[in-house]
């Protein structure tokens, strides 16, 4: 098994006043050589937007790009006809670019901050036809089991929303005396794990609150929570 640990305050930071963003890969003014992707993942931004900001109108393609607020109200429009869609803490985003997307993301809220994941994930495919879609999942359905979010549009699996990537997108509440054993879907899958929150040990590795590791060429891992802890897995295969 091979493991990368990363620190919260590893994670590039940037403050523009309006918006907070925390980039556990290389993203616009922060490059680390060492932090450009894991596998198929190319973008983790944590980010905190200001009341009634956001990012205006820009283009995207041949991207996987999901949306995970955490809390507050994200407010979506594009040119495919979404006009300013509310997407709420319990929702999940997402938006295949493909032969390109305009779209517009800001705070819905006029007080309160928007606290959000975007992950960005090569697509499988190149130039398809754009599409957005978005979900809401109980809370009640992760707490000591995997809750399955986001998986590949060629998978069979029922109720996730879709992407062009041969990946996994999950979350998992533990409660403090819950382990949980993570088996990955092949050997050419890897798995970043964000620590929402909460502190866990994965072999051997102390999590803290938003550090994350990074494991590959393993079949499972044993996870042993040692507070109530939520994390987020994004599992891509490794060589794309």
């Amino acid at each position: 098994m091979k493991i990368i640990h990363h620190k919260a305050d590893s994670r590039g930071f940037a403050n523009h006043g309006w918006l907070q963003a925390n980039h556990s890969f290389s993203f616009a003014g922060f490059h680390n050589p060492e932090k450009v992707h894991f596998g198929a993942l190319r973008v983790l931004n944590d980010d905190i937007i200001a009341p009634k900001m956001g990012f205006g109108t820009h283009p995207h393609d041949n991207m996987e790009i999901i949306t995970i607020p955490l809390k507050g109200v994200l407010k979506h429009k594009d040119n495919m006809g979404d006009e300013w869609i509310p997407v709420l803490p319990g929702e999940v985003q997402v938006m295949s670019a493909g032969s390109g997307v305009q779209h517009s993301e800001i705070n819905g809220s006029v007080d309160e901050h928007l606290s959000l994941f975007q992950i960005w994930i090569f697509s499988d495919k190149q130039n398809v036809t754009p599409r957005y879609d978005q979900k809401k999942f109980d809370a009640n359905e992760r707490k000591n089991k995997l809750q399955t979010l986001v998986t590949s549009i060629d998978d069979t699996h029922e109720g996730s929303l879709k992407i062009h990537q041969d990946a996994i997108i999950s979350r998992i509440d533990l409660g403090a005396s819950n382990s949980f054993d993570y088996k990955l879907k092949s050997k050419n899958h890897g798995v970043y794990i964000m620590n929402i929150s909460g502190k866990t040990l994965i072999d051997k590795t102390v999590l803290e609150s938003r550090d994350a590791v990074g494991i590959w060429e393993t079949d499972a891992f044993k996870i042993n929570p040692e507070e109530d802890t939520s994390l987020l897995f994004i599992e891509v295969p490794m060589k794309f």
